[in-house]
């Protein structure tokens, strides 16, 4: 008999695919974003390192840009960004510069 009201197994049964799909995108979707940065953290590595015309300066403008990019992508990581990737900029441009 029909009473109006949906199965219980109908009602639940979406909301779970729907969550599961969502929560699966988005996991797709930071590791889309982390596997970016780890790419570009890369090539800004590769060339302070080695780009034998680049300034100091060009440099540092370098490593502020990628500082905004990452922080673009994962507003609220701004101290995770500070322990991972600025030391390491900053002892490439140590480094390359013979910086005190």
């Amino acid at each position: 008999m029909d009473t109006g009201e949906p199965a219980k197994h109908e009602e639940n049964k979406p909301l779970a695919i729907d969550q599961t799909q969502d929560s699966d995108t988005q996991a797709q979707d930071e590791a889309r974003r982390i596997r970016r940065l780890q790419i570009m953290m890369s090539m800004v590595s590769s060339v302070i390192s080695q780009d034998p015309s680049l300034t100091v300066e060009e440099a540092s403008e370098l490593a502020a840009g990628a500082k905004r990019a990452a922080l673009a992508m994962f507003p609220d990581k701004e101290l995770a960004y500070d322990l991972l990737y600025k030391p390491r900029l900053q002892r490439l441009m140590t480094e390359r510069f013979r910086l005190q």
